[in-house]
């Protein structure tokens, strides 16, 4: 599993598998290979509902994003316990 966090407040979103990760990692512009955060925006939100991106994560994202017109997130491995 994996954690999204907003990247300004360290406030974990929630938690995504390895397939939504997989989806985020091929559908957002990373600037480098270690890259991992990402802008997400409300058009944005809507192109990947237009692709049956899985609930669990529109749903984060949406959360994420509340009323702004962009928020940055990051992924991380969650630390097994």
């Amino acid at each position: 599993m994996y954690q999204l966090v907003v990247k300004d407040t360290d406030e974990l979103i929630g938690e995504i598998d390895e397939n939504e990760l997989q989806y985020l990692i091929d559908a957002l512009e990373e600037e480098s290979l270690g890259d991992q955060d990402y802008a997400i925006t409300p058009m944005l939100l809507e192109m990947f509902r237009d692709e049956n991106v899985s609930m669990n994560l529109l749903d984060l994202l949406f959360s994420a994003l509340g009323e702004r017109e962009e928020v940055v997130i990051y992924w991380r491995s969650q630390a097994l316990s």
